[in-house]
């Protein structure tokens, strides 16, 4: 045996932090829908809102509207209790109209339960008592009971000092028992019920955990379920999994929009008497909306009981919070004052220090200029010497560059002013002799325009290259492998290695490199874009990398 116990406490360890790590997801989960419960409010309302507009149809009969009006009792049951009430009545009166024994009690036991939550006990009694119970089907009849057991159960609750009311309601419950179905849940939710009075407490919580366990989705039974297992688990006095449960059926309720609740309000109080103040206070806060949003009175009371408690706790604690925070801000105050004054300082000690290691250096620098006077003028000399030379080598090979491009400018402009003239003395001469069709071909014709700007281009390239002459081989080393542009016979740039070499002379707005190339401005963003993507250097840094090629080589 001792040999198996490590395995044994290292799967009871593993236990516990699986069933730790599932409460707090189901925590946070809840947590998460408290503060979007207006969305399955919204879904809610959207159902009923289905439902209301089949009232609207043209001549439906007095049964459908029944059917209709029954709809919107069980959607607004748990959700707003005065609109229950309401489709109930309509309900009510449509029976009378038709005399129909059946439906007329329906309605009233309908309107019972509701009546029950809206702690209107007398007006339930006196309905109830009006119902003739031999006259009811067994589905009525489960109804009938229920409600009594229900009425006697809530009186009893606001009455806690007459024992009386319990065991009434115990009575109902037994009535309900023997004519139940054995299998159904209903039935199996009141035996459960029984037991746990009886103090039966194991029976009754096995029965509840087979039940929770066999229901898939997060449903109105699983909620009631759950809230039943939390309430055992509250007298076993096991805190955990009582929160736990609870937590379980409020999550429910929030998601089925069921505003008559019970579940939040107790998790509400358990986190208070565990010390979770602000949970227990989210949780009191969704309860009371809740309550106040159905207009259930008995759980607007029960809530209205304990909210002032948790509402006081959480201000004090807020208010503890507050005056630490002041506390710490007012230390931090402090510490930032003395802090300042080292700060200051530690800065004058600093220029103090400086100021005397400035006065011995400049006392070493006296000392070893007077040593190397001589030495240092001639060295100075030397370099002065070399740097002019060099700096007039490349003055004038830059003035060389200068005069020759310059000249090959105004060459360009006296050949282009030739062209235009001599073209316009074409113009003149086919208008004076009015060749009128032949002049208008001339004009519509593109093609003296593509001429010359591939003459351009190919003046362009020439004067680029002759002062880039490594541009291309450069520029290829800044895109993959894969991308480098392989030039064709006798081209010198292509479209893309253009726009890069407009843009190593400065020009980088895309507008004025559309226009020097007779492209549109998106065409040309597109070939940066392209040509970006293919860059072997980080995309952003790719422009200026092209801007640092390098020109005419050193001889």
């Amino acid at each position: 045996m001792k040999r198996f116990s490590p395995v044994i406490l290292l799967l009871l360890i593993s236990f516990v932090s699986q069933a730790h790590t599932t409460s707090d997801t189901i925590y946070s989960t809840l947590y998460k829908l408290i503060e979007k419960k207006g969305i399955y409010v919204q879904q809610k309302k959207d159902k009923i809102s289905r439902v209301k507009s089949m009232l609207a149809v043209p001549d439906i009969s007095d049964s459908q509207r029944y059917d209709i009006n029954h709809q919107l009792y069980d959607e607004y049951k748990t959700f707003i209790s005065d609109s229950a009430i309401f489709y109930t009545e309509q309900n009510l009166k449509i029976a009378r109209k038709r005399n129909d024994i059946t439906r007329i009690n329906e309605s009233k036991l309908d309107l019972i339960s509701l009546y029950i939550f809206s702690s209107m006990y007398i007006e339930s009694k006196d309905s109830l008592k009006s119902i003739d119970k031999k006259t009811l089907p067994d589905w009525l009849l489960v109804k009938y009971y229920d409600c009594y057991k229900l009425l006697y159960s809530n009186y009893s609750q606001n009455n806690p000092y007459t024992r009386s009311y319990k065991a009434t309601s115990d009575l109902y419950r037994d009535s309900l028992l023997n004519i139940l179905d054995k299998k159904s849940n209903h039935y199996k939710i009141v035996y459960a019920e029984k037991l746990y009075d009886q103090q039966k407490l194991n029976e009754s919580k096995q029965m509840l955990q087979t039940m929770l366990n066999q229901t898939k989705t997060d449903t109105h039974e699983k909620a009631v379920l759950a809230y039943a297992l939390a309430n055992i688990y509250m007298k076993e006095g096991n805190t955990d999994l009582q929160k736990r449960y609870y937590a379980i059926s409020a999550i429910c309720d929030i998601k089925n929009s069921i505003k008559e609740n019970a579940s939040m309000q107790a998790l509400a109080t358990v986190l208070y008497e565990t010390g979770d103040i602000e949970r227990a206070y989210d949780c009191i806060r969704s309860s009371m909306e809740d309550a106040m949003f159905s207009n259930a009175r008995f759980r607007a009371y029960e809530a209205s009981q304990i909210f002032p408690i948790i509402d006081l706790a959480y201000k004090e604690k807020i208010n503890g919070k507050n005056s630490e925070l002041r506390s710490y801000l007012m230390l931090a105050c402090i510490l930032s004052f003395f802090l300042v004054l080292a700060i200051v300082y530690t800065y004058r000690q600093m220029k103090r220090v400086a100021r005397i290691r400035k006065e011995l250096y400049r006392t070493n620098v006296k000392l070893n200029e007077l040593n190397d006077e001589l030495q240092g003028t001639n060295s100075q000399l030397h370099i002065v010497n070399k740097e002019l030379s060099e700096a007039n080598t490349n003055l004038s090979e830059a003035n060389q560059i200068k005069e020759a491009y310059i000249g090959h400018f105004l060459d360009l402009c006296s050949t282009y002013i030739n062209k235009l003239e001599k073209y316009q003395n074409t113009l003149n001469k086919k208008a004076v002799e009015k060749k009128l069709d032949e002049l208008y071909k001339m004009l519509k014709s593109s093609d003296m325009i593509n001429n010359e700007l591939k003459e351009l281009y190919e003046n362009f390239d020439n004067i680029f290259l002759h002062l880039y002459p490594n541009f291309v081989e450069e520029f290829n080393s800044l895109l993959l492998d894969e991308e480098k542009f392989v030039l064709k016979p006798n081209e010198l740039l292509n479209v893309e290695l253009r726009i890069f070499a407009l843009i190593r002379l400065g020009i980088t707005d895309s507008s004025k490199i559309a226009s020097f190339l007779h492209y549109s401005a998106n065409t040309i963003y597109s070939y940066r874009t392209r040509v970006r993507n293919k860059a072997a250097v980080p995309r952003d840094d790719f422009e200026n990398r092209v801007m640092k090629i390098s020109s005419v080589k050193k001889k």
